[in-house]
C-alpha cells in the first residue's frame, strides 16, 4: 500500500521534494508523543513534523478549538476583523519583549522571514543583510537568497546582497579552538571588519540555534555582542524564533533571552509550534518598524480564524502546563543520557542542544570528518526501533536532530534513548 502511494507520490510531486526513509512512511494518526503509519506500526515521535507538533499529537484542547471555530466560520480574511487573531497577538506581543510591538501573522516561517526582510530593508532603504554562516531561514526566493547552508540554496540570484558572519558554529571553523571568550571576541572583530567594507546595511537575521544546521549555536552573549557593534551603525537584528521559540529550549521562552544583555530585538519572527500544526507563522517587531511600509497590504490565510483558534488554545495549555519548565528538566535528562551514550561510540563526535532540542553529530571514527551515511542508517535503524528523529547539519547531513512534542515525559524519554543508543550501536 505505502509503496504504491510512494509510486504516486513520485508520478505527481517534485524530485526535490525530500522524504525520509529508503521505504517512506505514511503518517496516518497520532496521539501524546506516538504516530501511527499506514500498516499500523507504532512509533515514538521525536521530531514531531519538524518540530511542529509542539505540545502532542490530538490534543484535546486543540482539536476541540478547531472543530469549534470551523463550525462557526473558517475563512474571513484580514479584511475583516478577526477577535481570535487580534487575541493571539496581544498575548505574543506582550511575551516577545519587544516594546510596543506589532505582530503580523503569516501562513509558515518563510512568510515570516520574507516579511521580516521587507520590513528591515524597507526601513534602512538598503537591500544588504547579514546572515550566519551554515544558516537556514526558508524556501522562497529571498529565503534561500540568505540561506548559508548551500543544500538548502538552490540557487544563487536572489533580491538581496547577502554577506555572511562568522559564529553560528562553535565546535567547527577557524576559531573553533578559542574559548567562548575569544571565540565572541574574533566573531565581533569579524563583523566589524565586514562593516568596514560595506554601507548602509539593513539588518542581521541569526537563528538562536541554527536548526536545519544540525542544531549547532554560538556561545551565550554572541548577539549581545554583535548587536553593540550593529546598533552603532543602526543596523537592525531580526531573530528568527521559527524552531527556536515557545520555550521549547528549557532554560528561556525565545532563543535570543540567552543573549538579552542587549535587550530584545527589532524583529522577532515564529512559525511551527505555536499551531500546533496548523500553519501559523508570523513577525513581531516595534511599531515604528513594522508601520513603515507605505503601501497597502493585506493576508488572504494569515491569521485565519481557525488557525487563530489553535494558536490561541495551544498557548494557553503551554503556559498553564509550564511546558517550558518540562522541556528544561526532560530535556535536560535526555541530553546528560545522549551525551552518555555518545561517550562510549567514536562515531559519536559531539552531543549539543538545550532543552528539548538536541543534535547528535556523527563522524568517522578516529577523524573530525561528517560522517552522512552513518546519519542516514541510524534514522533507518531508529525508525526499525520505533523512533522518529531528523536530519541536519549543514550539506553533509551529518547530525541526527532529536525534537519531541515538550509534553514528553521521563519515561518516554528513556525509551527514546534507549532505541537511539541501539540504533547507533549498529554503525
Amino acid at each position: 500500500m505505502t509503496r504504491r502511494l510512494h509510486d504516486r507520490h513520485r508520478a505527481v510531486l517534485p524530485d526535490w521534494l525530500a522524504l525520509y526513509y529508503k521505504q517512506p512512511v505514511e503518517i496516518t494518526h497520532g496521539e501524546g508523543r506516538h504516530v501511527w503509519d499506514a500498516d499500523g506500526n507504532k512509533y515514538l515521535d521525536f521530531f514531531g513534523g519538524i518540530l511542529t507538533t509542539m505540545t502532542a499529537h490530538a490534543l484535546p484542547e486543540v482539536t476541540k478549538a478547531i472543530a469549534e471555530q470551523a463550525g462557526r466560520i473558517i475563512h474571513t480574511s484580514t479584511l475583516y476583523l478577526n477577535r481570535q487573531m487580534v487575541e493571539l497577538a496581544e498575548r505574543v506581543a506582550q511575551l516577545s519583549g519587544i516594546p510596543d510591538a506589532r505582530v503580523f501573522f503569516t501562513t509558515s516561517g518563510t512568510e515570516a522571514n520574507d516579511t521580516a526582510l521587507l520590513l528591515a530593508t524597507a526601513y534602512r532603504n538598503s537591500n544588504q543583510i547579514l546572515a550566519m554562516r551554515n544558516s537556514y531561514h526558508g524556501r522562497s526566493f529571498s529565503a534561500v537568497g540568505i540561506t548559508g547552508n548551500h543544500a538548502w540554496s538552490p540557487t544563487g540570484l536572489s533580491p538581496l546582497q547577502t554577506l555572511y558572519v562568522h559564529g553560528g558554529v562553535r565546535a567547527r571553523g577557524p576559531y573553533a579552538h578559542l574559548s567562548d571568550s575569544q571565540f565572541i571576541e574574533a566573531c565581533v572583530a569579524d563583523l566589524e571588519d565586514l562593516l568596514g567594507h560595506t554601507r548602509n546595511v539593513a539588518a542581521l537575521i541569526a537563528e538562536p540555534i541554527q536548526g536545519v544546521g544540525g542544531f549547532t549555536s554560538p556561545p551565550d552573549g554572541l548577539y549581545a555582542a554583535f548587536r553593540e557593534v550593529l546598533d552603532r551603525h543602526g543596523i537592525l537584528w531580526i531573530t528568527d524564533e521559527v524552531q527556536t521559540g515557545w520555550g521549547r529550549t528549557g532554560d528561556h521562552f525565545w532563543g535570543w533571552q540567552a543573549h538579552a544583555q542587549s535587550g530584545p530585538p527589532d524583529l522577532l519572527t515564529f512559525a511551527k509550534g505555536i499551531g500546533n500544526g496548523m500553519s501559523i507563522g508570523g513577525v513581531v517587531a516595534r511599531a515604528e518598524v513594522m508601520n513603515c511600509l507605505d503601501a497597502n497590504s493585506i493576508s488572504t490565510f494569515g491569521g485565519s480564524p481557525v488557525t487563530m483558534a489553535a494558536g490561541l488554545a495551544n498557548l494557553t495549555y503551554l503556559l498553564e502546563h509550564d511546558l517550558q519548565g518540562n522541556a528544561r528538566r526532560v530535556g535536560g535528562l535526555l541530553i546528560e543520557r545522549l551525551r552518555a551514550i555518545g561517550a562510549q561510540l567514536p562515531v559519536v563526535r559531539e552531543v549539543r542542544g538545550r532543552g528539548l532540542m538536541a543534535g547528535i553529530e556523527l563522524v568517522r571514527p578516529g577523524t573530525e570528518e561528517a560522517n552522512p551515511e552513518a546519519a542516514a542508517a541510524v534514522l533507518e535503524a531508529a525508525r526499525e526501533g520505533g523512533l522518529l528523529i531528523g536530519k541536519g547539519g549543514g550539506h553533509d547531513t551529518s547530525v541526527l536532530r532529536v525534537a519531541p512534542p515538550l509534553t514528553l515525559t521521563v519515561a518516554e524519554a528513556e525509551e527514546g534513548a534507549a532505541i537511539l543508543e541501539r540504533a547507533l550501536r549498529t554503525v
